[in-house]
C-alpha cells in the first residue's frame, strides 16, 4: 500500500493512503499528462447514514492554508479540514470492473447519524436485506435520519421517481424494517420523486 507524504521530507499521511491498484491508475494518468500544473481535490460530505465523496481536479494555485496536503508519487491531493477529519485512516481504492470501475474509498469512519443504535440496526438490514433486492431494478434506499421510532429514507436510482416507488415502500421498505426491528413505528419517504431521471417504472 502506498503510504503519501503530507509534503517533501515529512512523515506519511494519517488522513488518506492509496492501495496499490490507486496507485498504479494514478501514475497512468500522470505520465498521459493529466496532471501537469493540476492537483485533486478531495471533499467528503454526510448525508443521512452515508458519507459522499467528491474528486475534482483542480489548478494547483488553489490550495488555501487550511487544506491538508497529501502527495501520492508527486500527485498533490487537496483536503480541507472537515473532510480530512472524516477520511481519517481511509484508504482510496481503485477497482476495474467490467460493470463499471472507479476510485472508491475504504473509510474507517462513520457518519455521525450511525452512533444512535437504531440507526445501526436500520442500516444494517437495509445493507443485509433491502438495497440487495431494489438493485435489481437499478435502485437503493438510503437512510437520511432517526428521529425516536420514525424511520427517515430517500429512494434513489431506479426507485427515484418510479410510478411503483410507494409499494416498494410499503410492502418491501416498511414491512421489512419493521419485521426486523419491531420498536420502529413509521417509515417515512423523503425523496424528491420529481427529480427522478431514470425511473424503473414511469408514472
Amino acid at each position: 500500500m502506498e503510504r503519501p507524504m503530507r509534503n517533501s521530507g515529512e512523515r506519511p499521511s494519517d488522513v488518506l493512503q492509496f492501495d496499490e491498484a490507486a496507485t498504479r491508475k494514478l501514475n497512468e494518468m500522470k505520465e498521459a499528462g493529466r496532471f501537469d500544473d493540476s492537483a485533486i481535490r478531495v471533499a467528503v460530505e454526510e448525508e443521512g447514514a452515508s458519507f459522499l465523496y467528491q474528486l475534482e481536479v483542480v489548478k494547483t494555485d488553489s490550495r488555501v492554508e487550511e487544506d491538508d496536503l497529501v502527495l501520492c508519487n508527486g500527485i498533490p491531493f487537496y483536503i480541507d479540514l472537515a473532510s480530512a477529519q472524516k477520511l481519517a485512516g481511509a484508504t482510496l481504492e481503485y477497482v476495474d470492473a467490467i460493470d463499471g470501475g472507479g476510485f472508491r474509498f475504504e473509510n474507517p469512519n462513520q457518519p455521525r447519524l450511525l452512533a444512535n443504535p437504531l440507526a445501526a440496526r436500520v442500516q444494517q438490514v437495509l445493507d443485509d436485506k433491502i438495497n440487495p433486492e431494489v438493485a435489481s431494478h437499478g435502485g437503493r434506499v438510503s437512510l437520511m435520519d432517526v428521529q425516536e421510532t420514525r424511520v427517515f429514507v430517500r429512494l434513489g436510482g431506479g426507485c427515484q421517481g418510479c410510478g411503483m416507488a410507494a409499494v416498494t415502500l410499503r410492502q418491501g421498505v416498511t414491512t421489512t424494517l419493521m419485521s426486523a426491528l419491531p420498536e420502529i413505528t413509521e417509515v417515512l419517504d423523503i425523496t424528491d420523486h420529481d427529480a427522478g431521471e431514470n425511473p424503473y417504472y414511469s408514472n
